[in-house]
């Protein structure tokens, strides 16, 4: 080998060495499935360039973000102000897509698809609505035998930005919910059993004869869990779907803050499912490593033009057109 070669393969090593790029995220389980699909193809895409993913729970997302332990984090309940005001710099909150949280159960004897009003649900969450044959929950399922079990209620216990959408949903329903309980990553829930993840109150449901849970409906589907259909603003039995999740959305695109921090969970509209929510990557506005910078805004370009277009194959809705566009304005920002 000549030395003109010698000294060309170096340079080259040298090179391939300076460009590549590790980072690294943490958060929401929620957005777990397409994170993973998305940064594997990006990375496919971009030689030298590693994103990994910890699906850890919005909770942890947001503190490993503030303490500095991660690149980027992810959480499906927006950053407190006092949240905010923690971190070293300014964060960004990215919408990617959005996603339906249903009301999964493992009925015994009942195969059909029930229907929950936002009384019932908030009623079996604060512990008052106890067995399945509650004349509550007969009432707007009539014709369906219910058995005399018990209601075993599954949570989460970790950190969630699933449990934020759901308690969200609760505290703008409920009065009571909202009173007691309220809304956020993490509450005192009234009963139930604690899992860790989508995943692990997924297992709960599927494994505990008489449980219902609130979990992702990729979740659901993926783990072949039944879930119900939920009564809306509109009074019409509305089931979670990429069509009732984007009506959610409708409305809230055209009034969407210019941080991105909106809820949408019991929205206006006929045919629009009401436990939604967008899912948001948290993203320095400026990184510490002006490479890594490059590459979160880049990802972050490339999952706004050709990733929406996955979102549906993982029964996520994606990004309504408006919001698009305003992103790529906040996307260009960062660096």
């Amino acid at each position: 080998m000549t030395r003109t070669l010698k000294l060309m393969l170096c340079a080259l090593v040298l090179c391939i060495t300076a460009s590549a790029q590790s980072l690294n995220g943490a958060g929401a389980t929620f957005p777990n499935p397409i994170y993973q699909k998305w940064f594997t193809q990006f990375s496919s895409a971009h030689p030298g360039v590693q994103i990994n993913y910890q699906s850890l729970g919005s909770g942890a997302g947001i503190h490993q973000l503030i303490a500095g332990t991660v690149d980027f984090g992810a959480s499906d309940g927006p950053m407190t102000d006092e949240q905010i005001g923690q971190y070293k710099g300014k964060v960004l909150h990215i919408p990617t897509v959005l996603g339906a949280v249903v009301p999964a159960y493992n009925v015994p004897g009942v195969k059909g698809e029930l229907k929950f009003t936002p009384e019932v649900l908030a009623g079996i969450f604060l512990g008052k609505i106890t067995k399945w044959n509650d004349p509550a929950i007969a009432k707007i399922n009539p014709g369906v035998k219910f058995p005399s079990d018990d209601i075993v209620v599954a949570h989460r216990s970790d950190g969630s930005g699933t449990s934020y959408i759901f308690t969200d949903y609760l505290s703008k329903v409920s009065p009571e919910w909202n009173s007691a309980v309220g809304k956020g990553t993490s509450v005192k829930w009234p009963v139930g059993l604690g899992g860790k993840g989508n995943e692990g109150v997924a297992g709960i449901v599927r494994q505990q004869p008489g449980a219902l849970g609130y979990v992702e409906l990729i979740y659901a589907v993926q783990n072949n869990i039944t879930y119900g259909v939920v009564r809306n603003s509109s009074g019409n039995f509305v089931k979670a779907s990429l069509e009732s999740t984007t009506a959610a959305a409708a409305a809230a695109a055209a009034k969407m803050p210019s941080d991105y921090r909106v809820s949408i969970t019991n929205p206006e509209g006929k045919n629009a499912y009401p436990i939604a929510s967008f899912t948001w990557l948290l993203i320095p506005q400026q990184s510490k490593d002006a490479a890594k910078g490059k590459v979160l805004h880049d990802f972050l370009e490339w999952m706004l033009k050709d990733g929406q277009s996955q979102a549906s194959s993982l029964t996520y809705a994606p990004l309504p057109k408006e919001v698009v566009q305003k992103l790529h304005a906040t996307v260009s920002t960062i660096h």
